[in-house]
């Protein structure tokens, strides 16, 4: 009997922790297209080595304090070599890429919850943009 209650005690504190794990880190929030000037691509990382980039946006944005202007800036993670092969090569063009945005980081993953999943276009920077 007290077995019993164990088993399935263990079963739903199991069940609960892996629900809340696939909620966090595995189940995607949002996802949208992002566009504006790469500012740079990088992988980095101590243990796990990520693909990271930003871009920087037209137009400015309010900074945290709320005192400042600053430019409107998007860091992103890329799981995809070949996206990352792409972005390294090209650092001052115009992107739109298209991001998945999760709860919670994976070290493995990267450095953000945005994760770029597809280049939707890429352009030259034409003169006096941005």
């Amino acid at each position: 009997m007290i077995g019993k209650f164990i088993s399935w005690t263990l079963l739903i504190v199991v069940l609960i922790v892996a629900g809340w794990v696939y909620w966090n880190y595995y189940n995607v929030f949002g996802e949208g297209v992002k566009s504006g000037v790469l500012n740079y691509a990088v992988k980095k990382g101590n243990i796990f080595k990520t693909y990271e980039g930003k871009l920087i946006q037209e137009g400015f944005g309010a900074t945290k304090t709320g005192t400042g202007l600053t430019s409107n800036q998007f860091e992103f993670s890329v799981e995809n070599d070949s996206i990352y092969r792409i972005l390294e090569v090209n650092s001052g063009k115009v992107f739109d890429l298209h991001y998945k945005e999760y709860r919670g980081v994976l070290p493995w993953r990267g450095n953000t919850v945005y994760i770029v999943d597809q280049i939707i276009q890429m352009r030259d920077l034409k003169p006096g943009s941005y």
